[in-house]
């Protein structure tokens, strides 16, 4: 059985599905047939017993008595009982003996039940059974008692039994005809179905055939740009497969022209420090090997820019690497329930000591998340930063967090309506902001841990100038009962 079922799944797809169809009308054909043969089978007996239990009447004592006379010979003529040829009527006696009538069309075979019948008579008890009579031929046998009429029309049951036979010659040439019948129909319905299911599995399997060259193309050319055309309105479960190919080839493709992007543009920003830092390098190598020195104060001036781009390189890299993780996703078991205002109080204190010149409010009420700690706090320092390096000198910063909404306000230049849409994009920098310190990742960073954290964050204007930045988390003024357990 298992080499079977080996096999049958070795087999292609189209041809295992031509099989079950086959099978499954086989199954049908030949329940329907046999339950055809049957119906007409027991309509034919119905109709052969019906006649038979119409000759139950009375037998005239006359031709009994004839019959009984004439035991043991085979009826000559088709002049006695009921005169019809094509029955068998005879009596048998307790002992057995067969009394047929003038023109039975034969005797039939005796069995125990008849002689059980003439030996204990009750009229109207009768026996409808299958037979065969001396020649072995099949007929269809009611053995009744025998029962004559008497003086004063009176029904006189007799020591015996009468057997009144119909021949099945032609009804069972009937079903055998009809049973070849069915078998020739059975025989074109499963070879049809057969080549219909190898039909519609090539009909339906032409999408999984398209689907599996584009696959195949993709694998072997990594072009991302194939799509599997599907009707629009087709809910099916090949047109489902179809969309999430397209989805996926669709995303993967994103996913390599943002890589690209990162890369390009992180080679571009890499470009500026690396150029200067060899540069300085350069001058200083010369220096030495010419004999020529540098002025001690050009020289401390270079040592401290090859230390400023040797730190903004270190930053950048660490944003890049930063920014790869939160595109990788935030592992489930790195995501821990967080107090977003103990969050808030330490990158306020990182921020004061970065701008100790700046006045920094704080309103902030309890507020619990469930996001990575290390993401989130990397975010919010990160907020935070931007609004020193874009506050005035003496000015004031105001950070609240109230019902899970995060607001931090400066007093700085503001950001310009037309950049707004592009802040929290990947090395993107204001025109006015260039010249300051930075990669362009920070606020793309904040965007990325917020959203993996299920918030929002937005940068607006604020009224009097400056710029409001809000970042909304769900979570409750309490703590969850597993956080009380830790």
């Amino acid at each position: 059985m298992k080499r079977v079922v080996r096999r049958f799944t070795s087999l292609p797809i189209r041809a295992r599905l031509s099989l079950l169809v086959a099978s499954a009308v086989a199954f049908a054909v030949a329940a329907v047939s046999v339950t055809c043969w049957f119906i007409v089978q027991g309509k034919l007996y119905d109709e052969i017993d019906s006649d038979l239990e119409s000759q139950k009447a009375p037998v005239p004592i006359s031709l009994a008595r004839d019959a009984l006379s004439n035991c043991g010979q085979d009826p000559t003529d088709t002049t006695g009982f009921r005169g019809r040829s094509e029955y068998y009527s005879q009596v048998v006696q307790t002992d057995g003996t067969v009394c047929a009538f003038d023109g039975s069309a034969g005797t039939v075979e005796v069995t125990s039940g008849d002689t059980d019948l003439a030996k204990d008579p009750k009229i109207g008890a009768g026996e409808m059974r299958n037979g065969t009579d001396s020649n072995g031929h099949a007929v269809r046998v009611l053995t009744i008692p025998l029962v004559t009429d008497g003086p004063g029309g009176q029904s006189l049951a007799q020591d015996a039994a009468l057997l009144i036979a119909f021949p099945l010659k032609s009804t069972e040439s009937t079903l055998n005809e009809l049973a070849l019948l069915l078998l020739i129909v059975s025989g074109i319905g499963v070879v049809g179905a057969g080549f219909a299911g190898l039909g519609v599995a090539r009909t339906g399997l032409r999408p999984v055939d398209k689907l599996t060259e584009a696959v195949e193309h993709v694998a072997r050319t990594e072009d991302l740009s194939v799509r599997i055309p599907v009707e629009e309105e087709s809910e099916d479960e090949i047109a489902r497969l179809s969309r999430s190919f397209n989805s996926m080839t669709a995303s993967l493709a994103n996913s390599r022209e943002l890589q690209q992007q990162l890369i390009a543009d992180a080679g571009h920003e890499l470009r500026t420090p690396l150029t200067s830092l060899r540069t300085n390098i350069e001058l200083l190598t010369r220096s030495e090997e010419t004999g020529r020195p540098i002025p001690p104060a050009d020289r401390k001036a270079l040592l401290a820019s090859v230390k400023a781009q040797m730190t903004e390189l270190a930053a950048l890299i660490g944003d890049l690497q930063t920014l790869s993780r939160s595109d990788a996703g935030t592992p489930a078991d790195r995501v821990q329930v967080v107090a977003l205002q103990d969050t808030v109080e330490s990158a306020l204190r990182r921020a004061r000591l970065r701008g100790p010149e700046l006045t920094i409010t704080a309103d902030v009420h309890p507020w619990f998340v469930r996001a990575e700690p290390t993401a989130l706090e990397r975010a919010i320092v990160n907020i935070l930063d931007n609004a020193v390096k874009f506050s005035p000198e003496g000015g004031t910063i105001d950070v609240a967090l109230k019902d899970g909404e995060l607001k931090v306000r400066d007093h700085g230049p503001g950001i310009p309506a037309d950049e707004l849409p592009h802040v929290f994009d990947r090395f993107w920098r204001s025109p006015s902001a260039r010249a300051l310190p930075g990669s362009g990742l920070g606020l793309s960073i904040v965007a990325r841990s917020v959203q993996q954290a299920g918030g929002e964050v937005a940068l607006s204007p604020a009224a009097g100038g400056g710029t409001v930045a809000a970042i909304r988390l769900p979570g409750a003024p309490t703590p969850p009962p597993t956080l009380d357990r830790d």
